[in-house]
């Protein structure tokens, strides 16, 4: 059973501009994925897929002749026009592997050892079609105007607020066929692993890189330089 780790790197990020190659506490977003994915011995290969010849030159530079290869993304794919479900089966389709790991750049302290628990755990319970890691959501959640996880005249502790979970987008597993099936990396029958807020932290604004590059800088850059 192969398995691939796909890095998906979009050029021309909305919220944050090149947020994937812009310097990120002496690293790059993109770098710290594939060097933590090369920690993985479960994984087989790992595939950039970017419509950014930046990153495309990158990946042929520094990871010649290794087992992460890029991979040009066709404009389509890249663009507001395609839609979620799209991408994924997208993905799916161009991919030659068995199990499928998607591992975005936005999400810079998930763990080599989280990565690989989630794609043992995956293998050893094919009664899921899929694993994914999750932050639990204990918020007073509103819609419409109204309550949708309590009730406002019995309001409870926060902590004795319904399980709500969230994906993180962190680490998701699911074979290939799955995938292109549902045209989604969730299945129909998802295994949720829940994960340390600090592995949770999910880069989609100026704000949201910003305290990530301090925390990333607190807990490794500065901890390195103590060591040394």
């Amino acid at each position: 059973m192969k398995t691939t780790a796909v890095i998906p790197v979009r050029k021309g990020s909305q919220r944050v501009p090149d947020k994937n190659l812009r310097p990120f506490a002496g690293t790059t977003l993109l770098e710290n994925k594939i060097k933590s994915l090369l920690k993985v011995p479960e994984i087989d290969e790992i595939v950039v897929n970017t419509n950014s010849e930046a990153a495309i030159e990158f990946v042929e530079l520094e990871y010649a002749d290794t087992k992460v290869r890029a991979q040009r993304r066709e404009e389509y794919y890249a663009s507001s026009q395609c839609s979620g479900s799209e991408f994924f089966k997208h993905l799916g389709e161009v991919t030659d592997t068995d199990i499928f790991i998607y591992a975005p750049c936005t999400s810079p302290f998930v763990k080599p050892e989280t990565v690989s628990k989630c794609i043992r755990q995956f293998v050893e319970h094919p009664e899921y079609d899929c694993l994914a890691t999750v932050s639990s959501i204990k918020e007073f959640m509103w819609l419409n105007g109204k309550a949708i996880n309590y009730d406002p005249q019995h309001a409870p502790n926060s902590q004795n607020l319904p399980d709500i979970v969230a994906l993180n987008f962190g680490v998701t597993v699911v074979k290939r066929e799955t995938l292109i099936a549902n045209s989604n990396i969730i299945g129909k029958n998802p295994q949720f692993v829940l994960t340390s807020d600090i592995e949770a932290i999910d880069i989609d604004t100026p704000l949201d890189f910003y305290i990530a590059e301090q925390i990333y800088h607190k807990l490794y850059v500065e901890k390195k330089g103590l060591l040394n």
